[in-house]
């Protein structure tokens, strides 16, 4: 079978919450594992997207307007949508594994480290298209 979810494939989440928001692939668990005995991947995505800027606004509420809300979250393959995109995560890899969901402290911290490296590649202009919300 071609493995279609690899690490920095851009995909849509179709169910739960998240339905609708886009995730990049971080790690892809074909077989499963012990306690997820069906195939899954570990997604990074953006919960709540930058708002629209404009030259007119001062410094503060581009800061403001242009934060991102990460989300990390465990999927099964057949709630994603693979799309034709990737993107380079180098630095995301480390930040997410399956130990991070077994403590809440550790979820958080992955976040934030995530957070930070979105909003530097969407402040430096890099992916525009990631960073957009669906319209459908």
């Amino acid at each position: 079978m071609v493995k279609v979810y690899k690490p920095g494939k851009v995909a849509i989440v179709l169910q739960g919450r998240q339905a609708g928001k886009k995730v990049v692939v971080i790690k892809q668990l074909d077989e499963g594992t012990k306690e997820r005995p069906y195939p899954h991947a570990i997604v990074a995505g953006i919960e709540r997207y930058p708002r629209k800027v404009t030259r007119r606004m001062g410094q503060k509420k581009l800061a403001t307007r242009s934060k991102v809300k990460p989300f990390i979250k465990v999927i099964n393959y057949s709630h994603l949508f693979p799309t034709r995109y990737q993107l380079e995560l180098e630095s995301l890899k480390g930040s997410v594994s399956a130990e991070t969901f077994k403590e809440p402290s550790q979820r958080e911290d992955s976040k934030k480290a995530i957070k930070k490296q979105l909003e530097e590649r969407y402040i430096a202009g890099k992916n525009r298209w990631f960073f957009t919300a669906l319209r459908f």
